[in-house]
């Protein structure tokens, strides 16, 4: 990776993808786009090719879980965080399953979103 880690955000809510952008505001990155719905996010990512993508699961057009396999077959090495707002955390495991590195379920707390983002940025 560069010195400055490219982030995309994948979010329906505006409130969230707020957040996000709060919380790792004290990363050395650069946003390199925002999408809310999951076929913008494929056609984004092909765009800017971030190194690491926070994806939320439950969207309009594409869901989360689709959108996760279909951005790994265009680039295998790309880091994904999983963001669900499903109290059930199977969908959490299932999107570990298609090859996300982590996820956070929503609400979440700025510790919890800079701790898998953090532990992604070191491997």
């Amino acid at each position: 990776m560069s010195d400055k880690v490219k982030l995309m955000i994948v979010d329906d809510s505006s409130i969230i993808r707020k957040l996000i952008r709060k919380y790792l505001d004290e990363y050395n990155m650069e946003i390199v786009g925002e999408a809310s719905d999951g076929k913008a996010a494929v056609e984004l990512f092909k765009e800017k090719r971030p190194d690491i993508i926070t994806m939320d699961i439950v969207m309009p057009e594409m869901d989360g879980l689709s959108v996760i396999e279909e951005i790994l077959k265009i680039d295998p090495e790309v880091k994904i965080i999983a963001v669900t707002a499903l109290s059930d955390k199977s969908t959490g495991i299932q999107a570990i399953k298609l090859g996300a590195k982590s996820f956070v379920t929503k609400p979440f707390s700025p510790d919890k979103l800079q701790a898998a983002f953090a532990k992604l940025i070191s491997n």
